[in-house]
């Protein structure tokens, strides 16, 4: 394939849709294009679609974290192995070129309309041209570091002759293309308008930039900003909010949507229970399960409330609404993976039927024992397909950013704490002022709320594709990503081992480290969990290699260190 860049010249690029990436593109000619409000908006539109997010779709980059188990396999990323092939880094720079390139187009062919449309329209369809590009090259900064770099037309012989330009450069155009999209964007569309970039949007958008490049001044003020506008707030519940039924919530900054009316959808089969009708392929991992603290606000290892032969009681009510509790009732059967359950009662007929959720009676039955309830609902095993939407920006993430930079600046107040209650009361369904009825944080010292908050992102995004960026701007991804991946024994060891002794789900507390990293070790020596996979997590793997293809192409481009 041509590099990259040589590549989108030929591209059209000027493809669009109205309802966003939901009805068939038009296509339209880049040199009389731009004319009129249709052209921008339908070339405007192509920068939703969702090729373009798709480290968002799919669980794409949960898959490479610690919340994740997928029986015996383990991503490339996880195992050390990836390099210059690598076809998520391929894909990935590609696709945010393109994006890059139309945003481009747009920004610099807008002139065009001059006349034609409305002085307003005009400045908000360049302010959402200038916004995409400043998150597609703050994408590209974090997982490459300093990459090429062109806000203009470019020739193809130019294109052969790019090399690299420092991130601090590109992040300050990031910047002033953020600042552009916030002052020219509205605050809010009609009711009936589609769901486009906002002026919170991009505020939320610029924390998470500047957070990301640990410029906590900025993202602070941005995240403040965006906080002050008062157009959003927390869905009142926090596992309502991610079915696919609710649309539209005013937690939602930015997302994609799907229709299954539209032919947009997704498949769920691989990450639902084996009983209803799923494959259980994939499920939230032992790491994420006991990272959830129990209700007095201490972690598993410190808390008198835990029971590890209990382990649902008494913990956080999101582990409730992220991981089915043993005994309960999901997708119209009981879910129960304790190997002496054959069967569990179907609560749509009232018969038993056979437990395909335990690995005594189906092999690939969840290979830890926990499936995921987290946006499950009866639409993904009606037909296999479901049709949420792409939740890429919500308030809570808002939230939790302000709290985070005020925490590394040092700033340390009321609206710090503050912040965070009012994520942590909404998942016990309190007001933030009612602490008598959550375990609201308390606490001022800068190491304790650091981690408090950092665990706190992770029960609280929990498979939505946001542990990924944490383990890598945290620097913690050597060692959360180098420990094996446990399950459970097979099913006659088990028994034997295990449940007969009465030492069922866990044999054990694990241990939990200054990092919030459990350790599942001492269980593993003693023979009462078994190593599913080893992770073996390289550090130069804190940067995305640089395809290869584009390194062969072009003798200005240098590779990052170790691929």
């Amino acid at each position: 394939m041509k590099n990259i860049f040589a590549f989108l010249l030929f591209l059209p690029l000027l493809w669009g849709c109205n309802n966003l990436d939901l009805d068939p593109l038009s296509e339209g000619s880049s040199e009389n294009w731009y004319s009129d409000e249709t052209e921008i908006q339908m070339s405007l539109n192509d920068l939703y679609r969702t090729y373009l997010w798709g480290l968002e779709d799919n669980f794409a980059t949960e898959r490479m974290t610690d919340n994740w188990t997928q029986r015996q396999a383990v991503s490339d990323f996880s195992a050390g192995s990836i390099n210059s092939e690598w076809g998520t880094s391929t894909d990935l720079w590609l696709d945010t070129y393109k994006g890059i390139t139309r945003a481009n187009t747009i920004i610099n062919s807008i002139d065009n309309a001059q006349g034609s449309v409305p002085e307003l329209k005009l400045k908000q369809f360049n302010a959402e041209a200038h916004f995409f590009r400043a998150v597609f090259y703050s994408r590209l900064i974090f997982y490459y570091g300093d990459v090429p770099f062109y806000t203009d037309y470019i020739s193809i012989e130019e294109a052969f002759k790019l090399d690299r330009t420092s991130k601090e450069t590109i992040l300050e155009q990031v910047y002033t293309d953020f600042d552009l999209a916030i002052s020219d964007l509205p605050i809010e569309y009609g009711s009936g308008s589609q769901l486009r970039v906002t002026k919170g949007a991009a505020l939320a958008f610029k924390s998470r930039a500047a957070l990301y490049m640990k410029d906590f001044d900025i993202a602070r003020d941005a995240s403040l900003e965006c906080i002050e506008l008062g157009v959003y707030d927390l869905h009142q519940d926090y596992g309502d909010y991610f079915l696919s039924k609710t649309r539209r919530s005013e937690e939602t900054i930015f997302a994609i949507p799907r229709s299954l009316e539209l032919g947009v959808s997704w498949a769920s089969k691989n990450f639902y229970t084996r009983t209803p009708g799923g494959s259980s392929v994939a499920q939230p991992s032992w790491e994420l399960f006991v990272s959830y603290l129990c209700t007095d606000g201490l972690p598993v290892d410190e808390s008198p409330l835990f029971n590890p032969q209990d382990p649902f009681t008494n913990r956080d009510p999101r582990l409730h609404e992220t991981i089915v509790e043993f005994g309960t009732e999901h997708l119209g059967v009981i879910y129960d993976p304790n190997p002496y359950s054959t069967e569990v009662l179907s609560t749509e007929t009232g018969t038993m039927i056979r437990n395909r959720d335990t690995r005594s009676e189906d092999t690939y039955a969840s290979y830890n024992g926990l499936t995921l309830k987290k946006g499950v609902d009866e639409d993904w095993n009606d037909d296999n397909i479901t049709d949420f939407d792409i939740r890429i920006m919500r308030y809570a993430d808002v939230l939790l950013m302000y709290a985070e930079a005020k925490i590394e600046l040092g700033e340390i107040d009321d609206s710090t704490l503050n912040a965070i209650n009012q994520v942590r009361a909404r998942a016990y369904g309190v007001a933030v002022n009612q602490t008598n009825d959550y375990p609201a944080l308390t606490i001022t010292n800068q190491n304790g709320l650091r981690l408090e908050l950092r665990n706190e992102r992770r029960v609280e995004f929990a498979w939505e594709n946001r542990r990924f960026d944490d383990l890598l701007r945290w620097e913690i991804a050597e060692k959360a990503l180098s420990r094996p991946i446990y399950g459970i024994l097979d099913p006659a060891e088990l028994k034997q081992k295990v449940v007969d002794k009465g030492l069922w789900f866990f044999p054990e507390v694990p241990i939990i480290d200054q990092d919030g990293l459990p350790d599942f070790r001492p269980m593993s020596t003693s023979g009462l969990i078994k190593t599913l996979v080893e992770r073996n997590f390289e550090n130069r793997q804190y940067l995305f290699p640089i395809p290869s293809k584009e390194i062969l192409i072009n003798n200005n481009l240098k590779q990052n260190p170790g691929y």
